[in-house]
Protein backbone atom coordinates (compact mmCIF):
# COMPACT_ATOMS: atom_id res chain seq x y z
CA UNK A 1 0.00 0.00 0.00
CA UNK A 2 1.68 3.40 -0.79
CA UNK A 3 1.83 6.03 1.79
CA UNK A 4 0.77 9.41 0.86
CA UNK A 5 3.89 11.71 0.00
CA UNK A 6 3.29 15.45 0.29
CA UNK A 7 5.70 16.94 -2.49
CA UNK A 8 8.03 19.10 -0.89
CA UNK A 9 6.79 22.93 -0.81
CA UNK A 10 3.67 22.11 -1.66
CA UNK A 11 0.73 23.80 -0.13
CA UNK A 12 -1.86 21.80 1.21
CA UNK A 13 -5.48 22.81 0.17
CA UNK A 14 -7.52 24.01 3.84
CA UNK A 15 -11.47 23.42 2.94
CA UNK A 16 -12.79 25.27 6.22
CA UNK A 17 -10.84 28.18 5.90
CA UNK A 18 -13.36 31.66 6.35
CA UNK A 19 -12.75 32.17 1.93
CA UNK A 20 -14.86 28.89 1.56
CA UNK A 21 -18.40 29.56 0.72
CA UNK A 22 -20.56 26.25 1.33
CA UNK A 23 -23.23 26.23 -1.09
CA UNK A 24 -22.30 29.17 -2.77
CA UNK A 25 -23.69 30.77 0.37
CA UNK A 26 -21.39 33.97 2.19
CA UNK A 27 -20.84 33.99 6.08
CA UNK A 28 -23.62 36.33 6.22
CA UNK A 29 -26.55 34.90 4.46
CA UNK A 30 -25.62 31.77 6.78
CA UNK A 31 -25.86 33.27 9.61
CA UNK A 32 -29.17 35.19 8.93
CA UNK A 33 -30.82 31.53 7.50
CA UNK A 34 -29.22 30.75 11.18
CA UNK A 35 -31.21 33.46 12.67
CA UNK A 36 -33.99 33.15 10.93
CA UNK A 37 -34.49 29.12 11.87
CA UNK A 38 -34.53 30.01 15.56
CA UNK A 39 -36.81 32.56 15.29
CA UNK A 40 -39.21 30.64 13.37
CA UNK A 41 -38.79 28.09 16.24
CA UNK A 42 -40.06 31.08 18.56
CA UNK A 43 -42.91 31.65 16.21
CA UNK A 44 -44.59 28.06 15.85
CA UNK A 45 -43.92 27.70 19.55
CA UNK A 46 -46.29 30.87 20.41
CA UNK A 47 -49.11 29.89 17.67
CA UNK A 48 -48.78 26.29 19.41
CA UNK A 49 -49.32 27.33 22.32
CA UNK A 50 -52.36 29.13 21.19
CA UNK A 51 -54.06 26.74 19.18
CA UNK A 52 -53.96 24.39 22.07
CA UNK A 53 -55.89 27.02 23.86
CA UNK A 54 -57.85 28.05 20.97
CA UNK A 55 -59.51 24.01 21.00
CA UNK A 56 -59.33 23.71 24.54
CA UNK A 57 -62.79 25.88 24.88
CA UNK A 58 -65.96 24.54 22.93
CA UNK A 59 -67.29 26.01 19.90
CA UNK A 60 -70.66 28.14 20.12
CA UNK A 61 -73.88 25.51 19.05
CA UNK A 62 -76.49 28.31 18.75
CA UNK A 63 -77.87 26.22 21.83
CA UNK A 64 -79.29 27.85 25.06
CA UNK A 65 -76.79 27.52 28.05
CA UNK A 66 -76.32 28.90 31.05
CA UNK A 67 -72.94 30.32 30.63
CA UNK A 68 -72.23 34.07 29.70
CA UNK A 69 -69.89 34.61 26.48
CA UNK A 70 -66.80 35.77 28.02
CA UNK A 71 -66.55 32.88 30.72
CA UNK A 72 -67.19 29.73 27.81
CA UNK A 73 -66.77 30.43 24.38
CA UNK A 74 -63.52 31.67 22.82
CA UNK A 75 -64.64 35.05 20.60
CA UNK A 76 -65.64 34.49 16.78
CA UNK A 77 -62.89 36.65 14.98
CA UNK A 78 -65.29 38.12 12.31
CA UNK A 79 -67.16 39.82 15.17
CA UNK A 80 -64.13 41.12 17.25
CA UNK A 81 -61.89 42.15 14.29
CA UNK A 82 -65.37 43.73 12.12
CA UNK A 83 -64.01 47.74 12.54
CA UNK A 84 -62.67 49.88 9.71
CA UNK A 85 -61.31 53.19 10.58
CA UNK A 86 -63.90 56.27 9.97
CA UNK A 87 -66.07 53.59 9.45
CA UNK A 88 -67.77 53.61 13.05
CA UNK A 89 -71.13 51.42 13.36
CA UNK A 90 -70.14 49.43 10.18
CA UNK A 91 -69.66 45.73 10.83
CA UNK A 92 -66.78 44.78 7.75
CA UNK A 93 -65.79 41.43 9.10
CA UNK A 94 -61.91 41.49 8.40
CA UNK A 95 -61.70 43.98 5.94
CA UNK A 96 -59.01 46.00 7.82
CA UNK A 97 -56.84 42.92 8.82
CA UNK A 98 -56.93 42.00 5.41
CA UNK A 99 -56.08 45.30 3.99
CA UNK A 100 -52.90 45.08 6.73
CA UNK A 101 -51.99 41.93 5.00
CA UNK A 102 -51.78 43.05 1.58
CA UNK A 103 -49.56 45.97 2.50
CA UNK A 104 -46.97 43.87 4.28
CA UNK A 105 -47.47 41.77 1.00
CA UNK A 106 -46.83 44.25 -1.34
CA UNK A 107 -43.86 45.48 0.92
CA UNK A 108 -42.25 41.95 0.40
CA UNK A 109 -42.81 42.28 -3.47
CA UNK A 110 -40.88 45.98 -3.74
CA UNK A 111 -38.06 44.33 -1.24
CA UNK A 112 -37.56 41.64 -4.09
CA UNK A 113 -37.57 44.25 -6.57
CA UNK A 114 -34.75 46.22 -4.37
CA UNK A 115 -33.05 43.37 -4.09
CA UNK A 116 -32.96 42.60 -7.84
CA UNK A 117 -31.64 45.81 -8.72
CA UNK A 118 -29.12 45.28 -6.36
CA UNK A 119 -27.88 42.18 -8.33
CA UNK A 120 -27.78 44.94 -11.52
CA UNK A 121 -25.93 46.99 -9.39
CA UNK A 122 -28.44 49.22 -10.31
CA UNK A 123 -28.14 51.94 -7.65
CA UNK A 124 -31.64 54.80 -8.39
CA UNK A 125 -33.79 51.52 -8.41
CA UNK A 126 -32.18 49.95 -5.10
CA UNK A 127 -32.83 53.44 -3.42
CA UNK A 128 -36.51 53.43 -4.94
CA UNK A 129 -38.03 49.91 -3.72
CA UNK A 130 -36.41 50.36 -0.28
CA UNK A 131 -38.00 53.58 0.22
CA UNK A 132 -41.14 51.42 -0.94
CA UNK A 133 -41.06 49.11 1.54
CA UNK A 134 -40.13 51.18 4.21
CA UNK A 135 -42.94 53.11 3.61
CA UNK A 136 -45.16 49.55 3.18
CA UNK A 137 -43.44 49.12 6.58
CA UNK A 138 -44.52 52.19 8.62
CA UNK A 139 -48.01 51.97 7.25
CA UNK A 140 -48.44 47.66 8.02
CA UNK A 141 -47.05 49.33 11.98
CA UNK A 142 -49.86 51.98 11.89
CA UNK A 143 -52.55 49.86 10.79
CA UNK A 144 -51.55 47.79 13.56
CA UNK A 145 -51.55 50.02 15.98
CA UNK A 146 -54.72 51.43 15.42
CA UNK A 147 -55.84 47.44 15.74
CA UNK A 148 -54.54 47.82 18.91
CA UNK A 149 -55.92 50.67 19.91
CA UNK A 150 -59.53 49.54 18.79
CA UNK A 151 -59.21 46.07 20.54
CA UNK A 152 -57.93 47.81 23.85
CA UNK A 153 -61.17 50.51 23.73
CA UNK A 154 -63.84 48.43 22.40
CA UNK A 155 -66.77 49.83 20.39
CA UNK A 156 -67.40 52.87 22.56
CA UNK A 157 -66.80 54.76 19.83
CA UNK A 158 -70.07 54.45 17.93
CA UNK A 159 -71.03 50.18 17.43
CA UNK A 160 -71.72 47.93 18.90
CA UNK A 161 -70.93 44.07 18.92
CA UNK A 162 -73.18 40.86 18.98
CA UNK A 163 -72.07 38.66 22.05
CA UNK A 164 -73.22 35.65 23.84
CA UNK A 165 -75.18 35.90 27.18
CA UNK A 166 -76.91 32.78 28.55
CA UNK A 167 -76.38 31.12 25.23
CA UNK A 168 -78.55 33.30 23.54
CA UNK A 169 -77.09 36.55 20.80
CA UNK A 170 -77.48 39.49 21.91
CA UNK A 171 -75.72 43.38 21.55
CA UNK A 172 -74.03 44.89 23.77
CA UNK A 173 -71.19 47.99 23.90
CA UNK A 174 -68.34 45.95 24.33
CA UNK A 175 -65.07 47.93 26.26
CA UNK A 176 -62.23 46.14 25.05
CA UNK A 177 -59.72 44.05 26.47
CA UNK A 178 -56.14 44.81 28.32
CA UNK A 179 -53.98 42.85 30.52
CA UNK A 180 -56.22 42.96 33.73
CA UNK A 181 -59.68 42.67 31.64
CA UNK A 182 -61.26 41.18 28.58
CA UNK A 183 -64.85 41.41 27.90
CA UNK A 184 -64.51 39.73 24.86
CA UNK A 185 -63.63 36.40 25.73
CA UNK A 186 -61.51 34.09 27.52
CA UNK A 187 -58.01 36.30 29.60
CA UNK A 188 -55.98 34.07 27.32
CA UNK A 189 -57.51 35.15 23.75
CA UNK A 190 -56.31 38.88 24.98
CA UNK A 191 -53.22 37.32 26.37
CA UNK A 192 -52.20 36.10 22.95
CA UNK A 193 -52.93 38.51 20.92
CA UNK A 194 -51.13 41.23 22.32
CA UNK A 195 -47.97 38.94 23.09
CA UNK A 196 -47.60 37.07 19.71
CA UNK A 197 -48.88 40.26 17.56
CA UNK A 198 -46.89 42.67 19.27
CA UNK A 199 -43.61 40.33 18.99
CA UNK A 200 -44.73 40.21 15.24
CA UNK A 201 -44.91 44.25 15.40
CA UNK A 202 -41.46 44.08 17.17
CA UNK A 203 -39.96 42.31 14.78
CA UNK A 204 -41.08 44.46 11.52
CA UNK A 205 -40.62 47.59 13.37
CA UNK A 206 -36.71 46.42 13.58
CA UNK A 207 -37.06 45.40 9.32
CA UNK A 208 -38.10 48.38 8.96
CA UNK A 209 -35.04 50.27 11.20
CA UNK A 210 -32.38 47.32 9.03
CA UNK A 211 -33.94 48.86 5.88
CA UNK A 212 -33.59 52.90 6.65
CA UNK A 213 -30.02 51.78 7.20
CA UNK A 214 -29.79 49.93 4.08
CA UNK A 215 -31.23 52.75 2.12
CA UNK A 216 -28.86 55.02 3.25
CA UNK A 217 -25.60 53.41 2.95
CA UNK A 218 -27.14 52.79 -0.92
CA UNK A 219 -27.71 56.40 -0.96
CA UNK A 220 -24.28 57.09 -0.01
CA UNK A 221 -22.57 55.01 -2.63
CA UNK A 222 -20.92 52.44 0.22
CA UNK A 223 -22.42 49.11 -1.54
CA UNK A 224 -21.21 50.86 -5.04
CA UNK A 225 -17.57 51.17 -3.22
CA UNK A 226 -17.37 47.88 -2.04
CA UNK A 227 -18.70 46.30 -5.16
CA UNK A 228 -21.90 44.69 -3.74
CA UNK A 229 -25.29 44.93 -2.54
CA UNK A 230 -25.18 41.63 -0.87
CA UNK A 231 -26.86 42.76 2.14
CA UNK A 232 -29.40 44.43 0.35
CA UNK A 233 -30.44 40.58 -0.42
CA UNK A 234 -29.40 39.63 3.45
CA UNK A 235 -31.60 42.19 4.80
CA UNK A 236 -34.03 40.44 2.28
CA UNK A 237 -34.38 37.73 3.46
CA UNK A 238 -35.48 39.43 7.22
CA UNK A 239 -38.15 41.04 5.31
CA UNK A 240 -39.87 37.91 3.78
CA UNK A 241 -39.81 35.62 6.77
CA UNK A 242 -41.36 38.10 8.54
CA UNK A 243 -44.13 38.78 6.02
CA UNK A 244 -43.83 34.66 5.96
CA UNK A 245 -45.11 34.75 9.83
CA UNK A 246 -48.10 37.08 9.55
CA UNK A 247 -49.38 35.05 7.04
CA UNK A 248 -49.02 32.29 9.89
CA UNK A 249 -50.31 34.60 12.97
CA UNK A 250 -53.40 36.15 10.52
CA UNK A 251 -54.37 32.68 9.76
CA UNK A 252 -54.40 31.27 13.03
CA UNK A 253 -55.98 34.58 14.75
CA UNK A 254 -58.56 35.95 12.40
CA UNK A 255 -59.48 32.73 10.21
CA UNK A 256 -59.38 29.95 12.68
Amino acid sequence: MAANVTTPGAIEPKLWMGGIEPMKASYGKLMMWFFLISDTFTFSALLVAYGYQRFSFPAFSGEVADFTFSNMWWPIPEKVYEAVPFLHGIALPLVFVGIMTFILIASSVTMVLAVEAGHRMDRANVEKYMLWTILGGFTFLGCQAWEWSHFIHGTDAGSVMKVIENGVWVEKTVHGANLTENQYGPAAFADFFFFITGFHGTHVFSGVILNILIFFRAATGFYDKRGSYEMVEKVGLYWHFVDLVWVFVFTFFYLV
